[in-house]
């Protein structure tokens, strides 16, 4: 009786080692070509943003003048920016507009964001990570959370909208309590409507997963023998966490944290939804007060048939990709100065 043959394990591969060098060479081109060609996309995109943006925001004619004969040279490197630009409210007009109110509404909200975000997501991960049971309680938890960093923007919008802009209808469709003075710093009023808390609340929901998430790693990094060392010395749980485990997780909790910051610069479609302005002519005053940030002002400018309000766009770009890097750099700074060997 004929024998069955054996049936390869490597079924579909080339069986020759020449086979297999030219399919691994392959795959390789295929990568750098690939590679390669985001990189040559990204820098023809950075080149003409740059091209586009950077006549609205440095006088070049000045610079050329700083160092032709007769000049000051670098002595007067303040006449070289436009400094109108970020002075200037926002105008009809391309060349009186700027990028003060959306500026300074980026600042207010993301102000308000850092500071409701970071305490609620590492304390949340303090809890899971250091104190809560694991049972299916704390497993379903994870899995929400994991499940929450990857929901589209636009849908933490829609919860801002309802919990935090409109209070879920509580006081009425126009009915309001407020206390304090609406010009002053001291002012509030429920529900929260279209101010800058409203837009900060809601661009909390949207990074808090993410801090969660990297502050729980940032604990989990931290090897149990310091743990057991502390609660050996008499330390209870919470005197071991905040003197041991909080502060050998604080750089990758900063880095975590801050890049998620930095995504919530760049956000545009929660606010959208809560319906925050496009064209705005004044700075926040206090929590209440109407705002715009820096993406919805691109997007406004960008959308305009006029090819000056596209080059004011492309200086808006310059300037937000110019804060982002500044915060990926802090992150990575922040990494680097605290971190400490755990071994």
């Amino acid at each position: 009786m004929p024998s069955t043959p054996a049936i390869r394990a490597d079924r579909g591969q080339p069986s020759s080692q020449a086979g297999r060098v030219a399919l691994n060479r392959g795959f390789l081109l295929v990568c750098l070509v690939a590679t390669n060609f985001a990189v040559l996309l990204l820098a023809v995109l950075l080149i003409s943003i740059a091209y586009k943006g950077l006549p609205w925001l440095f006088d070049f004619a000045s610079i050329k003048a700083s160092f032709s004969e007769g000049g000051d040279g670098f002595a007067g490197f303040k006449h070289w920016f436009r400094w109108e630009f970020f002075t200037e409210f926002t105008s009809r007009k391309a060349k009186s507009a700027g990028i003060r109110a959306p500026l300074w509404g980026s600042v207010w909200v993301c102000a308000i964001c850092a500071l409701t975000a970071l305490p609620v997501g590492v304390g949340t991960a303090i809890y899971l990570e250091e104190f809560a049971p694991r049972n299916r309680v704390t497993r379903f938890i994870q899995t929400n959370i994991r499940n929450l960093a990857g929901v589209p923007s636009i849908v933490y919008g829609i919860l801002g909208l309802t919990a935090f802009s409109r209070l879920f209808r509580v006081f009425g469709a126009d009915e309001a309590w407020s206390i304090g003075d609406p010009e002053s710093l001291f002012y509030l009023q429920l529900p929260f409507g279209q101010g800058v808390l409203a837009g900060g609340l809601t661009l909390m929901l949207v990074i808090l997963p993410i801090i969660i998430i990297a502050s729980q790693e940032a604990f989990r990094s931290i090897p149990n023998s310091l743990r057991e060392a502390s609660l050996a010395l008499g330390s209870t749980k919470w005197q071991t966490v905040w003197n041991v485990t909080l502060p050998a997780a604080i750089p990758m909790i900063m880095t975590g944290s801050i890049l998620a910051i930095s995504r919530a610069i760049g956000e545009a479609a929660p606010l959208l939804v809560l319906g925050v302005p496009l064209f705005i002519s004044n700075t926040p005053i206090n929590m209440m007060s109407d705002f715009t940030i820096l993406p919805m002002q691109i997007y406004n400018w960008a959308s305009r048939p006029q090819e000056d309000f596209h080059g004011i766009a492309a200086a808006a770009i310059i300037v937000l990709l110019v804060v982002l890097l500044t915060f990926n750099a802090i992150a990575v700074f922040i990494r680097q100065k605290l971190h400490r060997s755990l071994a």
